[in-house]
């Protein structure tokens, strides 16, 4: 299943907006009718801007809905991670809200159509316009919040990755300030923020790097503290959900040096936590920052790494690309759909005079179709 396109949802207007388009647009309609006949010109005049009025708002409405993705239809990782952005719940309710403020305006517009039939006077049809306006208003009024919402959620949204479910993943987690966005910068070519403060990293990052033609991803994650699930706020929850959810393999980093403000015992207690997260994928333990400390007694097997002198880097992505084996293929003839494959046209050995005999000898020896004898009547 492909990840979410999240930079696609579409631009929210404010309230106030969305009345103004539609109010515009509508005062235009009356300009398109014409009947020599004053009442029916002006029945349809108004007929027409209710019914402009309510088309507009219902539509730029439903575009929201249409346009943003359906959750019970997106990957797990997905809906984990909006329900670490803006909360899975509060997306669902907004977007019903939305839905439900469409249907009522349509619905206001064919029972003020339906009153203007029946007037027998002028002044009705400018009333009863203004009267259906007023109650559109009001329904747009009743979902400005879920409208801000919406605004707000999509500038959170546009914000998260999107990862491809047919190419290798590697997921990199840690405590904050371990190494992890300098090894995604050194490995990948992802850009994610590097500082010497904790922290840094307030969301996810992919960056990627290619072997024979496959594209690997790795997943920058925000720092994870050593603490319950329910005391994790947003920015540590959509590490969890990439941890929980994607990933052919996951580094953790450790940092073992004296400079490390997160002890390592507390390090490694939080390895635990999300060994148990992982299920059954592969996990490899790293060392970070190799050149701020010695190699500690029992750490010998223990992958050791520096961003900053570059030892093991090499190393440790050969590692990777072993230990995901995307690029193994058992028969060559069932490669992957997304591999690219070179056509390579083959040119004909000799001289133009060489290759036009030998084209017109293999015509005079290709064999001739028989001819079927005609039934003699």
């Amino acid at each position: 299943m492909a990840s979410v396109e999240w930079r696609r949802i579409p631009t929210v207007l404010y309230p106030q907006e969305v009345l103004d388009k539609a109010f515009r647009r509508a005062s235009k309609q009356s300009l398109l009718v014409e009947d020599p006949d004053k009442y029916h010109r002006v029945r349809k005049q108004m007929a027409r801007m209710v019914q402009a009025a309510s088309d507009t708002i219902a539509e730029t409405l439903l575009k929201w809905v249409d346009k943003w993705p359906s959750l019970n239809a997106q990957s797990s990782f997905d809906q984990a991670l909006v329900d670490a952005a803006v909360g899975a719940d509060e997306f669902r309710q907004n977007l019903g809200a939305i839905q439900w403020a469409a249907e009522r305006v349509r619905k206001i517009a064919g029972e003020s159509q339906s009153k203007m039939l029946k007037f027998r006077s002028i002044e009705p049809f400018h009333a009863e316009r203004r009267h259906a306006y007023g109650r559109m208003s009001s329904i747009i009024e009743q979902i400005s919040d879920n409208i801000l919402w919406l605004g707000v959620a999509r500038d959170i949204l546009r914000q998260l990755p999107s990862i491809d479910a047919a190419e290798p993943c590697i997921v990199v987690a840690g405590a904050p300030n371990v190494g992890k966005s300098a090894l995604i910068t050194e490995l990948s070519s992802g850009e994610p923020e590097v500082a010497a403060y904790p922290f840094t990293t307030k969301r996810l990052h992919v960056g990627h790097f290619e072997h024979r033609r496959r594209t690997y991803q790795m997943v920058d994650t925000p720092g994870l503290l050593d603490r319950p699930m329910t005391d994790r706020n947003q920015i540590e929850m959509q590490a969890i959900a990439a941890l929980e959810n994607v990933g052919d393999v996951v580094l953790f980093l450790i940092d073992p040096s004296e400079k490390s403000e997160i002890s390592r015992k507390d390090q490694e207690h939080l390895l635990g936590e999300v060994r148990e997260l992982l299920a059954e994928r592969p996990l490899l333990l790293v060392h970070s920052k190799s050149d701020l400390h010695e190699m500690i007694e029992g750490d010998e097997e223990v992958i050791r790494i520096s961003s900053q002198t570059g030892e093991g880097i090499d190393g440790l992505r050969s590692l990777l690309i072993e230990s995901i084996a995307a690029d193994e293929v058992d028969d060559p003839l069932a490669l992957p759909e997304t591999w690219h494959r070179q056509v390579e046209e083959i040119e004909p050995v000799g001289s133009p005079e060489e290759i036009l005999a030998r084209r017109e000898e293999a015509m005079r020896n290709s064999p001739r179709p028989k001819r079927g004898r005609r039934d003699k009547r």
